[in-house]
């Protein structure tokens, strides 16, 4: 896959992607990521991006010009991919969508900076993108964390598939407990059929713990889960 960002602090992104699991997908190649900096398409001696807001206000607003141009070379390097502009107003991300935007071949990301984004510009997206309802600098947080999760799905990114496969909200559950060594720490011993080695006993239990802790933790995501009757039968005796 390749994810094109279009930003104007490209720097910002370097540690991210030398880094961990998403800089060994870069490295194996199996995730390109390309940056583009649309300063170089400002206007003028100072290279200016930027403008006060018709009707007063404060802050000041991302011009039309240079984004677009920038974004209409951009979209020419590679073949065509939906150009996702990571803004407040966005679809909220979440696992269903990043394995939908898994299935492309090409990303392109545009990182929002100021204010926002001159209104003519939203024009050129061809989907909008919001990773959670609260104020941040600009976009290119955001663009971090798509990209991470997408690449997540790409396989051979993460060593083993099931452990993308057992994360929290790949099956619209929240991830089961987990426990490691020392099976009894400070008096709190680790739940004994994790340690009888029955894998179908295991992975029921783990089962039910993920329908639990969704249903008390995520009650939004719990109710938007594709239950089957033997689910809800087995937290009704889990919350009984």
């Amino acid at each position: 896959m390749r994810i094109d960002i279009v930003t104007l602090l490209p720097a910002l992104f370097d540690k991210v992607f030398e880094e961990s699991v998403l800089g060994s997908a870069v490295r194996n190649g199996l995730v390109e990521i390309v940056m583009h900096n649309f300063r170089e398409y400002g206007d003028g001696r100072h290279r200016t991006v930027d403008d006060t807001a018709f009707g007063g206000g404060p802050g000041m607003i991302l011009k039309p010009a240079p984004l677009v141009n920038c974004l209409r070379d951009v979209r020419r390097l590679a073949a065509p991919g939906p150009v996702i502009g990571l803004t407040p107003q966005g679809l909220p991300l979440n696992q269903k969508l990043v394995k939908e935007l898994a299935r492309y071949d090409r990303l392109i990301l545009v990182c929002g900076r100021y204010e926002g984004f001159d209104e003519r510009i939203v024009s050129e997206f061809d989907l909008e993108l919001s990773i959670g309802d609260y104020v941040l600098t600009g976009g290119e947080i955001a663009a971090m964390t798509v990209v991470d999760a997408v690449s997540r799905m790409i396989p051979g990114t993460v060593g083993r598939q099931e452990s993308v496969e057992q994360d929290s909200f790949y099956e619209g559950l929240l991830d089961h407990p987990q426990y490691t060594r020392p099976a009894t720490w400070e008096g709190h011993a680790v739940p004994a059929v994790l340690q009888d080695g029955n894998h179908a006993d295991i992975e029921e239990f783990r089962h039910c713990r993920s329908l639990l802790t969704t249903a008390v933790s995520r009650p939004d995501v719990f109710a938007a889960a594709d239950l089957s009757e033997s689910d809800r039968e087995a937290l009704q005796t889990l919350l009984s």
